[in-house]
């Protein structure tokens, strides 16, 4: 733990700092990254000719230090943007408008199967061989609402071109076997393949998928809603596949699902990274759109026709066995349907982005102040804020883990905030907190922010919508100021827009019912005797060898020689190595990591537990949970989170096992905290962690009521999204003192501990423990406040 005033360190107690700042190395990089995006944008101009395709329009967008081509193939009508950055993490991305109009997962399967073999590859499961041929640091297959992405990251430049020759010839050419249909989609055979006299019952990876899927109340809400607020078009259908719909697939749909939406003329292609444009051009006319010329799709969505007046539905799921109380497992939510997003401009997007955090957002939004801190229920529900993955946006607000008695009440209270709202308007410092974090995720760089960026692109862009504009978040931000410069009431005339005066709103009320899984169940043996009757005997006597076949398929060794790989020169002989500065200053041992973070720094420490009693290590996450979220010094929790708002990209407080890399029963536990903050925000994001260390505030006894519902709600929620993880947490726990630690902190126990705590009606034992842990690991009382710039000198300030 943290000791004051020390100087040296104790046996007792261990503590790792690790911070990173841009003080070197920023000009070099800087220099480079100019040269890239400064030599994209001069070598390319609207009208220029390129491997078969012409540019459309070439834009800078310095806030996010890149330069965005957009180029339209000319024999087929593809569009391509190409991002150029200097990322060496090169992104890659094909997606298609994919419009189901059924809930057979026909989208769903699809994406399966076409990495399931192709003409060119058509040894099995291509893409999961190239796992192990691969550098890639991301690959994988997105199915959406209305569009199915294809996406892969990779650092080498020979893997890069290998992932997408066989990307390219697994979506425009796959083999879209029936062995694989049966595979991936559904099928019908003995539940015990060793007795051909068992029950038949569906099989499939994506019908069993989707039953897992559907098993989870949330899951089933969320889909719902969907479906309910745009119930006109594909939105009205479940996308990934009603398992009492999928049977209803046939191989043949499947197979015009394909020729009817997987075509160039639909398709959006899109790179990043820092490898030339031509290149990858060249790549994709000769590997796919060579082969194809322009057709006529009928892949549009049109808009939802508005409602008259608001619509109420009510639904049910299955009990939770996990839920605290038994009593209060109803969930209700209002949704309002926003606009097309191809229809608004990009600067209205972003101002319903900054209304709906400013809104949902924090302890000091409007509706966590009047929904989240009344206790009437457990979180928000599922689904809560804007939803931009349709062509028309939707918001939603509500509660789940309520009472029935209480589902009129959070109306009331949705319906009063946002009157409040109108009347009262945003606290200036709110607004000013919100623009601050989009400003520090402009500058907040991760390795991940190509992927990042289609993903977040992609559902306006296959829509018609510009896709760059939406980047130019400094545009955005200087003319949402302007807004609020000349119009006092610019945000209240937004929300009464939008919620008050808005008649396309639906309430929807979802209550657990005792019989639901029994009645699914007999739906499901209904739908199989129904399967069966369609079949004749031959078909029928055939289901057992079937299944034998399609094992044999299976567990044959195919022949992968197909599929590219690397070779030892296609892989560099030396990796990179990151320079650390080992430091004393104050008897703590800091880590210094010189990074060009583009102004900003990250704080990471570690306090040990190793010392701290077993009996309090359980409490552990919930501390962790818990200690960012209260107040602490002079400030409340609501000032607190204002000021973490303003100050900083956050304060986490998390558990720490790590294994130790050379003995298999040795290991280190903690307590994590990490933080960013812009450059010149470093003094006032010490000083919060001051305040915390010194002075965290565990007598509000309502707020920690509030918090441990919270979190015993969303451990509760993820036991059916997570079931392997909870399984293989727990299987493992019997094989290391680490495993066993990490079972005790982040599985099944947890979930477990944390309903027992949630059921607790006196609180006062809780608070205790939070007190004697906080001794241990926050045990920093004489911090004094000091205004110094420079890092080294601030640290050794505050570090003890």
């Amino acid at each position: 733990m943290w000791r004051v005033g020390q100087r040296k360190i104790s046996r007792s107690w261990t503590a790792l700092f690790r911070v990173k700042t841009r003080a070197v190395c920023a000009e070099a990089t800087a220099a480079k990254s100019k040269s890239i995006v400064e030599s994209t944008e001069l070598k390319y101009k609207a009208g220029d000719k390129l491997h078969g395709y012409t540019v459309t329009t070439v834009s800078r967008v310095p806030e996010l230090h890149l330069v965005a081509v957009q180029l339209v193939h000319d024999n087929t009508g593809a569009e391509h943007l190409h991002v150029a950055r200097e990322d060496s993490n090169n992104v890659f991305a094909v997606a298609f408008p994919t419009v189901p109009m059924d809930s057979t997962g026909v989208s769903h399967i699809l994406e399966h199967t076409t990495l399931c073999g192709s003409e060119k590859y058509p040894c099995r499961d291509p893409f999961f061989k190239m796992l192990t041929r691969s550098l890639s640091t991301y690959m994988n297959a997105w199915t959406f609402p209305d569009f199915t992405m294809y996406p892969f990251a990779s650092q080498n430049a020979q893997d890069f071109k290998n992932l997408m020759a066989v990307y390219l010839d697994c979506a425009f050419f796959p083999k879209l076997a029936e062995m694989d249909f049966r595979q991936e989609g559904w099928r019908l055979e003995p539940e015990d393949l060793s007795n051909p006299d068992s029950q038949i019952v569906f099989k499939g990876v994506v019908y069993n998928e989707m039953k897992g899927v559907f098993s989870n109340a949330e899951n089933l809400f969320e889909t719902q809603l969907q479906r309910s607020i745009l119930p006109s078009h594909t939105y009205s259908t479940c996308y990934g596949g009603d398992p009492l719909c999928i049977p209803d697939l046939t191989w043949s749909q499947l197979r015009d699902f394909h020729s009817q939406h997987y075509h160039p003329s639909a398709a959006k292609f899109y790179t990043y990274g820092d490898q030339p444009l031509e290149n990858h051009l060249e790549a994709i006319s000769q590997l796919a759109l060579s082969r194809f010329h322009k057709i006529e799709l009928n892949t549009a969505v049109p808009n939802e026709v508005r409602w008259n007046e608001p619509r109420m539905q009510e639904m049910s799921c299955p009990p939770d066995p996990m839920a605290a109380d038994p009593d209060k497992q109803t969930t209700v939510s209002v949704a309002f349907l926003l606009g097309g997003l191809a229809a608004m401009d990009a600067a209205e997007l972003f101002v319903l982005n900054i209304l709906c955090s400013l809104l949902i957002k924090g302890p000091n939004s409007p509706f966590y102040k009047s929904l989240l801190t009344s206790n009437i229920g457990s979180d928000y529900a599922p689904s809560t804020g804007m939803n931009g993955h349709t062509k028309e946006a939707y918001f939603s607000i509500g509660l789940q883990g309520i009472a029935k008695d209480d589902v009129e009440r959070v109306q009331d209270l949705i319906q009063q905030t946002i009157d409040q709202v109108i009347e009262e308007g945003f606290e200036e410092s709110r607004i000013e907190s919100v623009l601050h974090s989009v400003e520090l995720s402009l500058k907040h760089e991760t390795s991940n922010f190509g992927l990042g960026l289609v993903s977040s692109l992609m559902p306006l862009w296959n829509h018609g919508a510009e896709p760059v504009s939406s980047l130019q978040i400094g545009d955005h931000i200087a003319k949402f100021k302007e807004s609020l410069a000349s119009s006092s009431t610019f945000l209240q005339d937004k929300v009464r827009q939008y919620l008050k005066e808005n008649q396309h709103k639906l309430t929807l009320v979802m209550h657990p019912k005792a019989d639901y899984q029994a009645e699914l169940e007999k739906k499901e043996d209904e739908k199989r005797d129904s399967v069966l009757s369609q079949l004749t005997q031959e078909q029928r006597n055939r289901l057992h060898s079937d299944a034998f076949e399609l094992l044999d398929y299976q567990t044959k060794q195919h022949d992968a020689s197909c599929l590219p790989s690397l070779g030892v020169a296609d892989i560099r002989k030396e990796g990179e190595t990151t320079e650390l500065e080992d430091l004393l200053p104050t008897g703590v041992p800091l880590q210094f990591c010189p990074q060009p973070t583009n102004g900003i720094t990250y704080f990471r420490g570690i306090s040990s537990i190793s010392s701290l009693n077993d009996d309090l290590k359980p409490y552990i996450p919930l501390f962790s949970y818990i200690t960012s979220k209260i107040g602490a010094g002079n400030l409340d929790y609501k000032q607190m989170s204002q000021e973490i708002e303003l100050r900083t990209g956050g304060l986490e407080v998390s558990a720490h096992v790590v294994t130790d890399h050379s003995e298999l029963n040795a290991f280190e536990q903690g307590v994590a905290f990490s933080s960013l903050c812009l450059d010149w925000n470093m003094p006032y994001m010490f000083s919060l962690w001051q305040d915390i260390f010194n002075s965290p505030d565990f007598l509000d006894v309502e707020r920690i009521r509030t918090l441990v519902m919270m979190l015993a709600a969303d451990m509760a929620n993820s036991v059916a999204n997570s079931g392997h993880s909870y399984a293989m947490t727990y299987a493992s726990s019997q094989l290391t003192p680490a495993a066993a630690l990490t079972e005790k902190f982040a599985g099944l126990q947890q979930v477990a501990f944390l309903k027992r705590i949630a059921e607790q009606e006196d609180l006062q034992p809780l608070i205790s423990t939070l007190q004697q842990i906080a001794v241990h690991v926050l045990d920093c009382t004489s911090m004094r406040p000091e205004a110094d710039s420079h890092l080294l000198s601030l640290l050794s300030f505050y570090v003890y």
